[in-house]
């Protein structure tokens, strides 16, 4: 009986063995096999342009005042679609830049964005959203290009006008550092 008995431990050892090492693998964090992490965020100097041209203006075409400056962008990871991160432009501001469902957001507000008849300045929100592109101008996951829109909405009723100023035209950004 005794060797019925060291064999059953040895079995039993063997099998919570295995348990332990397909339990240890289990819990693993997941991994992006195919990804390399260095890809994942944007960083680095960008040209960057929104077209004034191509402007609406509550959603009529109208063409409104273009805007070109440099951007240097900094971001951190946790995953290929989950970056935070910050932008400092050369047109004198800073914001912060995170990632949703695969666009990225930049966010501002611009103290006397827009001025009422009387003088009175109306603050505006600022929001860039930016997606990579690849040479076909489709969606592209690496690229050092990329496009979107940039969208600036005063509050309703400024100027006496129920109604919100918002202001959509073409973003484009290239990196250049």
């Amino acid at each position: 009986m005794p060797s019925s008995t060291s064999s059953m431990k040895a079995a039993i050892s063997a099998l919570l063995g295995t348990f332990v090492a397909t339990a240890g693998l289990s819990t693993a964090a997941p991994a992006f096999a195919d990804e390399d992490p260095s890809l994942w965020g944007i960083n680095g100097t960008f040209a960057t342009s929104s077209n004034g041209a191509y402007a609406k203006l509550n959603e009529r075409y109208e063409a409104q005042p273009g805007e070109q400056a440099t951007w240097t962008i900094s971001t951190q990871c946790v995953g290929p679609a989950d970056c935070t991160g910050t932008v400092k432009s050369s047109a004198g501001w800073s914001a912060p830049i995170y990632t949703n469902d695969g666009l990225y957001f930049v966010k501002r507000l611009i103290p006397g964005w827009r001025y009422c008849d009387d003088g009175t300045p109306v603050q505006g929100l600022q929001v860039y959203k930016i997606y990579p592109v690849g040479p076909d101008a489709h969606y592209a996951d690496v690229s050092n290009e990329y496009t979107g829109e940039d969208h600036t909405m005063g509050p309703s009723g400024s100027c006496g006008r129920n109604q919100w100023p918002v202001v959509r035209m073409p973003f484009y950004m290239k990196k250049i550092g």
